[in-house]
């Protein structure tokens, strides 16, 4: 009796653990999506890169999703057995708040493991090709991103290029571009302009059917050129190394590294399967409530304490970098408090269900004495 009620409860909190993770994932993307497509516009991210990098935050989000979904899975899934009194039925069979973490903590232990592989190896390595997106298209922009309805900057800010409109096959029409050299300022008006690309680091931007105008400010004396085809050759800045953030790198150069900012990222990594099992040992005391009272009674104390665990972790990431905490003690003592919390709740939960359990056994006993 007691496998089926605990495969029953692994079931509700498997599908409600789905739900909640899906509904704020699609919630979280919905605001990145407009952030990623400003970016672009801004020439931050390669415009064909979108889908790839909402793809590779989409991993980073799980890291962080996966652990709050199961915990708000956990309150939702028991609370509503106790608001329709499936509980009581199941503890009236045996089944005590202790006996509810073998179908949690097994779920729990599948997901840390996800979790964990994510936060070690996955997430900063999608962090990592987000840096290299930046970093191309930071690359590209010195020659300025072709568009056409908007000024341009490009030549390290040495020249600017305005285009009216651009065919399917990135050709601008009506162009116009003013570019400083020394005291003199050169503008060239065209019909039409495209880049190519030569090799070596280098790109040209070719102009046909325009006139080019040289001149320095204030001196009446210009020199008009009339041409068929013109271009203008800019050098591409060399790809340096990246500098990656400690979020980016991977685990082994943290865990080589004496840099406390590394150190503390990977006590960060390290505590997030911890997180997601301290966590679910939390939700099962938590999420007791009194069948009178509704399904959502106990959400709010649920989401106050997550609040405080996280920002006690991001606290205690930061002390760590200062170096105001042993780096020996890392983000341990925020996982011992919040787990021994859960202990003396369970404590607390185990002899009120013992009484409750022990008290209509008397009463049954009791019935059956008398004359």
């Amino acid at each position: 009796m007691s496998g089926i009620l605990q495969r029953y409860v692994l079931r509700e909190t498997l599908q409600t653990w789905l739900v909640v993770t899906l509904v704020l994932l699609v919630i979280l993307l919905t605001n990145q999506f407009a952030a990623v497509l400003g970016d672009a516009a801004a020439n931050k991210l390669p415009r064909g890169a979108i889908l790839q990098v909402l793809g590779l935050t989409t991993v980073q989000y799980l890291t962080i999703l996966i652990p709050v979904g199961f915990f708000l899975a956990i309150m939702l899934a028991l609370a509503r057995l106790y608001h329709d009194s499936e509980m009581a039925a199941m503890m009236s069979c045996g089944i005590g708040p202790a006996q509810l973490y073998r179908p949690v903590l097994t779920l729990g232990g599948v997901l840390a493991l996800l979790v964990g592989g994510l936060a070690l190896v996955v997430s900063p390595a999608a962090l990592r090709q987000v840096e290299v997106f930046a970093a191309q298209a930071k690359r590209e922009a010195s020659i300025g991103m072709l568009q056409a309805g908007r000024f341009v900057s490009f030549a390290d800010g040495k020249a600017a290029l305005y285009a009216e409109s651009m065919t399917p096959d990135r050709h601008l029409r009506q162009v116009f571009v003013q570019r400083r050299n020394g005291d003199s300022v050169e503008v060239i008006v065209a019909d039409e302009a495209w880049q190519e690309d030569v090799g070596d680091g280098v790109r040209v931007l070719i102009f046909a059917r325009g006139h080019r105008y040289e001149g320095e400010p204030g001196d009446a004396r210009f020199r008009l050129v009339q041409f068929a085809e013109h271009g203008i050759p800019f050098e591409l800045p060399a790809a340096g190394p990246l500098k990656l953030k400690p979020e980016a790198l991977t685990s082994a150069a943290l865990l080589s590294s004496a840099n406390p900012a590394y150190r503390a990222e990977l006590h960060w990594r390290l505590g997030v399967p911890l997180t997601l099992l301290v966590l679910a040992i939390l939700a099962v005391p938590l999420a007791r409530t009194e069948p009178r009272k509704g399904r959502f009674a106990g959400l709010a104390s649920a989401v106050l304490v997550y609040l405080i665990y996280a920002n006690l972790l991001a606290a205690g990431r930061g002390w760590i970098e200062r170096g105001q905490v042993p780096e020996a003690a890392g983000l341990w003592w925020v996982h011992g408090v919040f787990l021994a919390a859960a202990g003396v709740m369970l404590f607390w939960q185990l002899g009120s269900w013992r009484a409750w359990v022990r008290g209509p056994g008397r009463q049954v006993a009791g019935a059956g004495v008398g004359p």
